[in-house]
């Protein structure tokens, strides 16, 4: 494995390549149709009930942005809209969505530039974050920079074939402006001003300059009526917390409150994220491997049941791992008493106790956001079947991955660009 050498990935946790090859370069999305999501879904909506399943098909949408458009023009809240997975902005995704009492009709009459939405049918539950069998990505790599691109892609692949370090991506904590997992920390930590101002206020390279003087200015003087002021109408979220800022002087709960409830969670789970990044890098940073078990570690298998590693079982547990029926796993403490096991997971408890955070402060975060923070286990490996072609500069990639996984732990493999080349 090599290290990685940009300053963000190493910032995010995102330390490490599994190939040894030479990246080939190059940029993704170039445009959006160089990059197509689609879901395998769990259901078929053949069912009856007050939930009414929709494929939407967007290109372009952040997705919180879409359904809030679509619960306008349909005159509902948002809230009563869900999904199975959050797809990226810049490309072109098909999910389905499920929207709560709600007039054939109306969906039909839904009019937004770049997104549509099919009646599927029904069921008696909301679709809710996992429910989904898997992802399809069909992507395209421009502008390749690398010399015998067909060999080194052919490399790059056969040197995945064990899988990469399961990584949390760069879209997970925001892309341009990657403060997710920041705002986690601060509102499990009870700062909710904190959280306001790094939400608001964290300028970030890449943005307009006028946008990062703006976000500077507040971040110096409080003042929510300039900000209000200056920042354009789309920036929708911004602007509607500056709002209750400017009614409300000095609640920044209530602002946070402006969000919608699954984007205030998004900011807690970052938070766990990052600690799975972190733990992640620091085991190979220690020469440990993603497939070869040690006592301690944890052990997840395909039908979710758990196991731990110890002496024992060692030999076992690698001809499960070999096998793919199993993969080692971290897991990401939430609310619950943390009981670290394996060495990974002492790490993450000395990275919580530093910052004073441990499951009280999730208690309390699950209280304020009004959402679970259990914990869970992630494997540390991300195996899937690469299909790959070459033509002139490009390269297109073809995989499936579970859900909560990331296509650009794949494409970095390939490109080790920058990662701002991804986004």
């Amino acid at each position: 494995m090599i290290r990685s050498p940009y300053p963000l990935e190493q910032d995010l946790g995102m330390r490490w390549y599994a190939s040894d090859a030479d990246g080939i370069g190059g940029k993704l999305r170039s445009s959006a149709e160089d990059f197509i999501v689609g879901e395998i879904p769990v259901t078929s909506g053949s069912g009856t009930g007050p939930y009414l399943i929709c494929r939407l098909t967007k290109k372009n949408w952040e997705h919180q942005h879409a359904i809030k458009e679509i619960a306008k023009r349909l005159g509902i809240s948002h809230r009563r809209i869900g999904w199975a997975g959050t797809k990226d902005r810049r490309a072109i995704t098909t999910q389905l969505i499920s929207i709560y009492k709600v007039e054939l009709e109306a969906v039909e009459n839904v009019r937004l530039r770049d997104i549509t939405l099919e009646i599927v049918g029904h069921q008696n539950t909301q679709l809710s974050l996992g429910d989904l069998l898997r992802n399809e990505f069909d992507i395209v790599i421009r502008e390749c920079t690398s010399a015998g691109l067909k060999e080194r892609v052919q490399e790059i692949t056969a040197d995945l074939a064990q899988g990469v370090p399961n990584y949390y991506g760069l879209q997970r904590f925001g892309g341009i402006r990657p403060v997710t997992h920041r705002v986690g920390e601060c509102i499990l930590s009870g700062d909710y001003e904190g959280a306001v101002l790094t939400y608001i206020g964290q300028a970030f390279p890449l943005e307009p300059e006028k946008i990062r003087m703006v976000r500077t200015a507040f971040l110096q003087t409080r003042d929510p009526q300039v900000a209000l002021r200056e920042l354009p109408v789309p920036m929708g979220y911004e602007r509607a917390m500056l709002q209750h800022l400017h009614n409300h002087s000095g609640d920044y709960a209530g602002a946070l409150f402006e969000l919608p409830p699954k984007l205030l969670s998004m900011f807690v789970s970052a938070f766990q994220s990052y600690l799975f990044n972190e733990a992640l890098s620091q085991r190979i940073t220690q020469g440990y491997s993603l497939t070869e078990p040690r006592a301690g570690d944890r052990l997840l298998f395909l039908n979710k049941k758990e196991d731990v590693v110890n002496a024992r079982n060692v030999k076992t547990a690698l001809q499960h791992i070999s096998r793919g029926r199993c993969s080692i796993a971290i897991f990401m403490p939430g609310k619950e008493e943390f009981h670290p096991v394996s060495e990974d997971e002492q790490y993450i408890a000395g990275l919580m106790g530093e910052r004073g955070i441990g499951a009280e402060q999730f208690r309390q975060a699950s209280v304020f956001v009004k959402t679970r923070f259990d914990g869970a286990l992630r494997p540390i490996a991300l195996r899937t079947e690469i299909h790959s072609s070459t033509e002139d500069t490009r390269v297109r990639l073809q995989f499936t991955l579970p859900p909560g996984h990331y296509a650009t732990t794949v494409a970095r493999e390939f490109m080790k660009a920058d990662p701002l080349q991804m986004i």
